[in-house]
């Protein structure tokens, strides 16, 4: 089964930084993409970042643009997240997750 273990996470001073780690098992890594989500304390969940399953496409929510990296190493089945200038908003429970995707439905706007 899918098994994601995050690590690296702790307490950072306001411009510090971090480096998120998770290791993933169960599945065939290489072939999929993977994203970081988060959960600010009394918040909803917010997606961060997401990167294809060969580093070609990678993503990023407009509040931490150019202050995060997100990488992988496919042959350690690992997933990165290197956060730089650490603002208190910042603050969260992060989670790494496999994306998955549905058949798709067409949606057509037309007169």
């Amino acid at each position: 089964q899918v098994q994601l273990v995050e690590s690296g996470g702790g307490l950072a001073q306001p411009g510090g930084s971090l480096r998120l780690s998770c290791a993933a098992s169960g599945f065939t890594f290489s072939s999929h993409a993977m994203s970081w989500a988060r959960q600010a304390p009394g918040k909803g969940l917010e997606w961060v970042s997401g990167i294809s399953n060969d580093s070609s496409d990678i993503y990023y929510i407009d509040s931490v643009k150019g202050r995060f990296t997100v990488s992988r190493d496919n042959a350690k089945n690992t997933l990165y997240l290197q956060m730089n200038s650490l603002k208190p908003e910042d603050t969260a429970l992060y989670y790494c997750f496999v994306p998955t995707w549905g058949q798709g439905t067409q949606v057509t706007v037309s007169s």
